[in-house]
């Protein structure tokens, strides 16, 4: 069948969403259907990926102050559809996007929603008190259920705001990890030794940042080490609107800032050869830097208030509360534990995430959409 998978958001250093949506669009089109993706950019393009997926970029406008996300127009996205007339639409958009919803079923094309994000934790940001952005959040999450057939989540937490409002077409699929990409053998002692400068352990942050990442704890932890005593050096790999601020914040502490990094590889490396990796964001749905670093055999401490909860087991790290101090007690207790196996736990435990697992998941609930 063809299967239109819809994005804005989308371009070349969108993290988490461009990685999910290339994995599970290569894993559709090895299963033999034909996929075209749809997403914004500077000016139209019409290309084919190495992995086969049919790529469709239509022109959109830059958003001022959101470091180079663009937003297609739904009618330019309407138009498109109509010319392609897909089976199936896969959208990966709560706001923008989220008509098409009504679009699939006037045309009766079977359609779902991907949940990336938690709206209740989104609207929170700027709607206190909390029960605002709650009320606000029940209110579009009613209206998303109800315009598609399914609503996909990629963990509990990330269900959990549709549950509260009884929606009965919920599904949850996780996410996975490229193994191959992602491994321990990429550990470099050399790298290691260039990055720490003397420090007995290599710290890594890895992500877009941005006011809702909370990098600042990550930065604030590396001086709670220190004041305690500890040799520690923090890499931050990423870039965003809080690069400055984060910057003026380390200001005489031992952290570095890589920026983005446009290679898998790279990234990879760098992953594999950090001790461990801070992942402070609280309202993560899921946690694709967290899960590449248990990959990468580099345990994760996260935090507790977001998705990474359910993927960080036992011996593999830690996730606690939102405050410097608990990533202190966490990270040094991470270290204490011998390195071979807190190493192996966090391969073994990401081993539980492939690709493969996460495709067939959703190729079954358009399965499901489909049957009479």
């Amino acid at each position: 069948m063809r299967i239109a998978q819809l994005a804005n958001f989308y371009g070349p250093r969108s993290g988490g969403l461009r990685t999910a949506l290339h994995h599970l669009g290569a894993g559709y089109t090895a299963q033999g259907h034909e996929v075209v993706l749809v997403v914004p950019g500077p000016s139209y393009a019409d290309e084919t990926l190495s992995s086969g997926v049919r790529r469709i970029t239509l022109p959109a406008p830059g958003i001022p102050g959101s470091g180079g996300y663009r937003v297609a127009a739904p009618w330019r996205v309407r138009a498109l559809l109509e010319r392609l007339r897909p089976d199936h639409i896969e959208v990966s958009d709560r706001t923008t996007l989220r008509g098409m919803g009504r679009w699939a079923r006037r045309n009766l094309v079977s359609s779902a929603m991907v949940s990336h994000e938690r709206l209740d934790r989104s609207l929170g940001r700027f709607l206190p008190p909390p029960v605002a952005a709650t009320r606000v959040a029940n209110w579009a999450n009613r209206r998303t259920a109800a315009s598609f057939d399914t609503v996909v989540c990629t963990t509990a937490f990330a269900c959990e705001e549709f549950h509260r409002i009884g929606a009965a077409n919920v599904r949850q699929v996780p996410l996975g990890v490229d193994l191959t990409t992602f491994t321990p053998v990429r550990r470099d002692p050399l790298l290691r030794r260039e990055l720490a400068d003397g420090a007995d352990a290599l710290l890594v942050c890895c992500g877009r940042l941005s006011a809702e990442k909370h990098v600042e704890r990550s930065v604030d932890a590396v001086a709670g080490l220190q004041a305690a005593g500890h040799r520690v050096r923090l890499v931050i790999a990423g870039d965003g609107p809080r690069r400055k601020a984060l910057e003026r914040r380390a200001a005489g502490l031992p952290v570095v800032f890589l920026g983005f990094l446009h290679s898998r590889a790279e990234l990879a490396t760098l992953l594999a050869t950090a001790d461990v990796s801070l992942a402070p964001g609280p309202h993560e749905t899921f946690g694709l830097a967290a899960l590449e670093s248990l990959a990468s055999g580099t345990p994760v401490v996260a935090s507790a208030s977001s998705a990474v909860r359910e993927i960080v087991g036992p011996g593999c790290g830690a996730t606690v509360a939102d405050r410097a101090s608990a990533y202190v007690e966490a990270v040094d207790g991470v270290l204490t534990s011998p390195e071979p196996e807190r190493r192996a736990a966090a391969r073994a435990r990401a081993e539980h995430f492939p690709w493969r697992t996460a495709v067939a998941g959703m190729l079954a609930g358009l399965d499901d959409d489909r049957t009479p």
